[in-house]
């Protein structure tokens, strides 16, 4: 790598870090371009030569954590044997992911990426490829075996993933009076998960 390039990567790094910060502690609201280059000290013109926009910025942003979250998941996927050990595998580790990066999860499970996820769905899908695609084909390897029920495999990531993300979203959100535990989340869920998706849930 090149001074230049390496240069490069360090003002995207601090633009990428600025906008996470502002994200996680004043919301979508706090996200604008002079708050963004105020916090991370690089000029106007390199965030738009970056980036091309503030929406540039978030999307890039957004594709950094799925990235990283998606790797999580499926490194500890092929730690697996089982489909049993792989739905506990993906429900902690994600959970652990939730914990040790807070304000990534509450940008992952935004509204604002919501929206950019419905509207760029075929674009995000192949800029994750290789990832999604290990998790479809560990899902139907388990149906081959008899171990997963006879389903799509998108119903089935449906049915793994939706109790997970619903869960989480309600523990980043915290509007409740009962206090959410994500140690008691991680023992609950990856049973009560496996029962709606195995073969033979007993």
């Amino acid at each position: 790598m090149s001074p230049k390039q390496h240069r490069g990567e360090v003002t995207a790094d601090l633009l990428l870090d600025a906008a996470l910060r502002l994200f996680a502690e004043q919301g979508e609201q706090g996200l604008t371009v002079s708050a963004v280059t105020k916090a991370s000290g690089v000029s106007l013109g390199s965030l738009y030569h970056h980036f091309g926009s503030l929406d540039g910025l978030f999307d890039a942003l957004a594709q950094r954590w799925l990235s990283r979250l998606l790797g999580e998941l499926i490194t500890a996927l092929q730690a697996t044997r089982t489909a049993r050990t792989g739905i506990r595998a993906i429900v902690r580790t994600h959970l652990a992911f939730v914990r040790e990066h807070r304000d990534a999860a509450l940008l992952l499970h935004s509204a604002r990426t919501d929206q950019r996820n419905m509207t760029q769905a075929r674009e995000i899908r192949d800029s994750q490829e290789a990832r999604l695609s290990a998790f479809a084909l560990w899902i139907q390897s388990h149906v081959d075996s008899g171990e997963l029920a006879p389903l799509p495999p998108a119903l089935i990531e449906s049915l793994v993933l939706g109790p997970l993300i619903g869960f989480i979203r309600r523990w980043l959100a915290q509007v409740d009076d009962v206090e959410l535990d994500l140690d008691e989340a991680a023992r609950v869920l990856p049973d009560r998960i496996w029962r709606s998706v195995a073969a033979d849930p007993r």
